[in-house]
Protein backbone atom coordinates (compact mmCIF):
# COMPACT_ATOMS: atom_id res chain seq x y z
CA UNK A 1 0.00 0.00 0.00
CA UNK A 2 2.85 2.52 0.78
CA UNK A 3 4.24 1.37 -2.54
CA UNK A 4 1.31 2.64 -4.29
CA UNK A 5 0.53 6.07 -2.46
CA UNK A 6 4.93 6.63 -3.28
CA UNK A 7 4.27 5.89 -7.16
CA UNK A 8 1.39 7.90 -6.98
CA UNK A 9 2.95 10.83 -5.56
CA UNK A 10 6.01 10.24 -7.91
CA UNK A 11 3.73 10.38 -10.71
CA UNK A 12 1.66 13.58 -9.76
CA UNK A 13 4.87 15.02 -8.85
CA UNK A 14 6.10 14.20 -12.68
CA UNK A 15 2.94 15.52 -13.90
CA UNK A 16 3.03 19.25 -12.38
CA UNK A 17 6.91 19.19 -13.61
CA UNK A 18 6.02 18.44 -17.00
CA UNK A 19 2.59 21.42 -16.94
CA UNK A 20 5.13 24.06 -15.48
CA UNK A 21 7.62 23.14 -17.97
CA UNK A 22 5.56 22.57 -21.43
CA UNK A 23 3.25 25.90 -19.79
CA UNK A 24 4.91 28.18 -23.03
CA UNK A 25 3.11 25.61 -25.47
CA UNK A 26 -0.48 25.43 -24.20
CA UNK A 27 -0.02 29.06 -22.52
CA UNK A 28 -2.08 30.64 -25.84
CA UNK A 29 -4.60 28.14 -26.16
CA UNK A 30 -6.21 30.07 -23.09
CA UNK A 31 -4.96 33.52 -23.12
CA UNK A 32 -6.24 35.76 -26.08
CA UNK A 33 -3.57 38.11 -27.52
CA UNK A 34 -4.46 41.36 -28.60
CA UNK A 35 -3.18 42.83 -31.60
CA UNK A 36 -3.81 46.87 -32.47
CA UNK A 37 -1.09 47.99 -34.94
CA UNK A 38 -1.14 51.71 -35.99
CA UNK A 39 -1.98 52.96 -39.30
CA UNK A 40 1.63 53.94 -41.00
CA UNK A 41 2.08 57.70 -41.66
CA UNK A 42 -0.77 58.75 -39.25
CA UNK A 43 -0.19 60.93 -36.20
CA UNK A 44 -1.13 60.23 -32.46
CA UNK A 45 -4.02 62.72 -32.59
CA UNK A 46 -4.97 60.76 -35.83
CA UNK A 47 -4.40 57.68 -34.89
CA UNK A 48 -6.91 58.13 -32.07
CA UNK A 49 -9.87 59.50 -34.29
CA UNK A 50 -8.85 56.92 -37.01
CA UNK A 51 -9.98 54.49 -34.12
CA UNK A 52 -13.34 55.58 -33.70
CA UNK A 53 -14.09 54.98 -37.33
CA UNK A 54 -16.79 52.05 -38.23
CA UNK A 55 -14.24 48.90 -38.09
CA UNK A 56 -15.62 47.75 -41.94
CA UNK A 57 -13.84 51.82 -42.91
CA UNK A 58 -10.67 51.06 -40.90
CA UNK A 59 -10.04 47.58 -42.87
CA UNK A 60 -11.02 49.21 -46.10
CA UNK A 61 -8.22 51.74 -45.41
CA UNK A 62 -5.65 49.27 -44.34
CA UNK A 63 -6.58 47.46 -47.06
CA UNK A 64 -5.05 50.06 -49.75
CA UNK A 65 -1.90 49.69 -47.55
CA UNK A 66 -0.29 46.98 -49.14
CA UNK A 67 -0.45 48.41 -52.73
CA UNK A 68 -0.20 52.31 -52.27
CA UNK A 69 0.23 53.11 -48.77
CA UNK A 70 0.61 56.99 -49.56
CA UNK A 71 -2.59 56.89 -51.32
CA UNK A 72 -3.61 55.15 -48.43
CA UNK A 73 -2.72 57.77 -45.57
CA UNK A 74 -3.74 60.78 -47.55
CA UNK A 75 -7.41 59.27 -48.35
CA UNK A 76 -7.81 58.23 -44.23
CA UNK A 77 -6.22 61.89 -43.06
CA UNK A 78 -7.92 63.54 -45.75
CA UNK A 79 -11.55 61.74 -44.65
CA UNK A 80 -10.55 61.93 -40.59
CA UNK A 81 -9.42 66.56 -41.48
CA UNK A 82 -13.52 66.99 -41.31
CA UNK A 83 -15.86 68.47 -43.74
CA UNK A 84 -14.95 71.10 -46.01
CA UNK A 85 -18.30 73.51 -46.37
CA UNK A 86 -19.10 75.50 -49.35
CA UNK A 87 -19.94 79.65 -47.87
CA UNK A 88 -23.39 80.05 -47.50
CA UNK A 89 -23.12 82.99 -49.87
CA UNK A 90 -21.77 80.57 -52.40
CA UNK A 91 -24.71 77.87 -52.00
CA UNK A 92 -27.23 80.53 -53.41
CA UNK A 93 -28.76 79.62 -56.98
CA UNK A 94 -27.35 81.69 -59.32
CA UNK A 95 -29.03 84.30 -61.07
CA UNK A 96 -30.99 82.64 -63.98
CA UNK A 97 -33.28 84.33 -67.12
CA UNK A 98 -35.28 81.02 -68.42
CA UNK A 99 -33.45 78.52 -67.01
CA UNK A 100 -34.46 75.16 -68.85
CA UNK A 101 -32.83 71.54 -67.19
CA UNK A 102 -30.98 69.80 -69.46
CA UNK A 103 -30.43 67.08 -67.40
CA UNK A 104 -29.92 65.80 -63.76
CA UNK A 105 -28.88 62.97 -61.50
CA UNK A 106 -28.08 61.93 -58.40
CA UNK A 107 -24.89 61.15 -56.91
CA UNK A 108 -24.39 58.02 -55.17
CA UNK A 109 -22.20 55.72 -53.39
CA UNK A 110 -19.26 54.00 -54.25
CA UNK A 111 -18.21 52.08 -51.34
CA UNK A 112 -18.05 52.01 -47.68
CA UNK A 113 -15.11 54.46 -47.95
CA UNK A 114 -16.22 56.57 -51.24
CA UNK A 115 -19.93 58.31 -50.49
CA UNK A 116 -21.83 60.82 -52.34
CA UNK A 117 -25.16 62.20 -52.41
CA UNK A 118 -27.67 64.66 -53.27
CA UNK A 119 -28.72 65.97 -56.94
CA UNK A 120 -26.73 67.45 -59.88
CA UNK A 121 -28.45 69.35 -62.50
CA UNK A 122 -27.51 71.29 -65.38
CA UNK A 123 -29.26 74.20 -66.50
CA UNK A 124 -29.51 75.65 -70.07
CA UNK A 125 -30.19 80.21 -70.05
CA UNK A 126 -31.83 82.18 -72.82
CA UNK A 127 -28.07 82.92 -73.86
CA UNK A 128 -26.93 79.30 -74.37
CA UNK A 129 -24.65 79.18 -71.48
CA UNK A 130 -24.96 76.32 -69.44
CA UNK A 131 -24.44 75.78 -65.28
CA UNK A 132 -24.14 72.81 -63.76
CA UNK A 133 -25.75 72.60 -59.96
CA UNK A 134 -25.37 70.32 -57.14
CA UNK A 135 -27.94 70.67 -54.44
CA UNK A 136 -28.60 69.23 -50.88
CA UNK A 137 -24.53 67.77 -51.54
CA UNK A 138 -22.35 65.58 -49.76
CA UNK A 139 -18.98 63.56 -50.81
CA UNK A 140 -16.40 62.10 -48.39
CA UNK A 141 -13.28 64.62 -48.16
CA UNK A 142 -10.30 63.66 -50.10
CA UNK A 143 -6.96 65.50 -51.68
CA UNK A 144 -7.25 67.38 -54.92
CA UNK A 145 -10.65 66.65 -55.78
CA UNK A 146 -12.12 67.91 -59.22
CA UNK A 147 -15.06 68.27 -61.04
CA UNK A 148 -15.33 66.01 -64.25
CA UNK A 149 -18.04 65.40 -67.00
CA UNK A 150 -17.80 61.78 -68.19
CA UNK A 151 -19.19 59.92 -71.72
CA UNK A 152 -19.70 56.76 -69.17
CA UNK A 153 -23.22 57.69 -66.99
CA UNK A 154 -21.48 56.21 -63.88
CA UNK A 155 -17.78 55.08 -63.81
CA UNK A 156 -16.54 53.37 -60.55
CA UNK A 157 -12.66 52.84 -62.02
CA UNK A 158 -10.49 55.35 -64.16
CA UNK A 159 -10.09 52.60 -66.82
CA UNK A 160 -13.87 53.35 -67.12
CA UNK A 161 -13.34 57.16 -66.74
CA UNK A 162 -10.56 57.12 -69.66
CA UNK A 163 -9.12 59.63 -70.42
CA UNK A 164 -11.85 61.66 -72.69
CA UNK A 165 -13.64 64.02 -70.05
CA UNK A 166 -14.48 67.63 -69.12
CA UNK A 167 -12.93 68.82 -65.67
CA UNK A 168 -14.63 71.63 -64.51
CA UNK A 169 -12.04 72.36 -61.77
CA UNK A 170 -11.59 71.89 -58.20
CA UNK A 171 -14.19 70.76 -56.12
CA UNK A 172 -15.36 73.99 -54.23
CA UNK A 173 -16.49 71.99 -51.21
CA UNK A 174 -17.41 68.80 -50.10
CA UNK A 175 -20.69 69.92 -48.24
CA UNK A 176 -23.29 72.11 -49.60
CA UNK A 177 -25.06 73.09 -52.81
CA UNK A 178 -22.19 74.61 -55.67
CA UNK A 179 -22.41 75.70 -59.37
CA UNK A 180 -20.24 75.36 -62.05
CA UNK A 181 -19.88 76.90 -65.36
CA UNK A 182 -20.37 74.26 -68.60
CA UNK A 183 -18.90 74.79 -71.43
CA UNK A 184 -21.08 75.78 -74.07
CA UNK A 185 -18.94 73.38 -76.72
CA UNK A 186 -19.54 70.76 -74.79
CA UNK A 187 -22.30 67.99 -76.17
CA UNK A 188 -24.49 66.66 -73.56
CA UNK A 189 -25.48 64.10 -75.17
CA UNK A 190 -21.79 62.44 -75.30
CA UNK A 191 -20.89 63.34 -71.69
CA UNK A 192 -23.75 61.72 -69.53
CA UNK A 193 -22.07 61.38 -66.17
CA UNK A 194 -20.58 63.89 -63.28
CA UNK A 195 -17.78 62.47 -61.50
CA UNK A 196 -16.13 63.23 -58.11
CA UNK A 197 -12.76 62.54 -58.86
CA UNK A 198 -9.34 62.57 -57.06
CA UNK A 199 -6.77 63.57 -59.43
CA UNK A 200 -3.96 62.83 -56.98
CA UNK A 201 -4.41 59.28 -57.12
CA UNK A 202 -7.27 57.98 -59.68
CA UNK A 203 -9.93 57.41 -57.67
CA UNK A 204 -13.76 57.75 -57.88
CA UNK A 205 -15.93 59.50 -55.20
CA UNK A 206 -18.93 59.61 -56.25
CA UNK A 207 -20.93 59.58 -59.62
CA UNK A 208 -23.83 61.08 -60.89
CA UNK A 209 -25.79 59.50 -64.35
CA UNK A 210 -27.29 62.66 -66.24
CA UNK A 211 -30.79 61.28 -67.48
Amino acid sequence: MANRLRALILLIGAALVALVFSFPLWRPLFINQVVEEVFPGLSVEEQAAFARLPLDQQAMYQAMIPTSQPMAVELARAALAGDVPVPTAEQAMPPMTDPQIVASGVFSDIDLVHQGSGTATIYQLADNSRVLRFEDFRVTNGPNLHVYLTRAGDPRTPEQVGTDYIDLGPLKGNVGSQNYEVPTEVDLSVYRGVLIYCVAFSVVFSTAALS
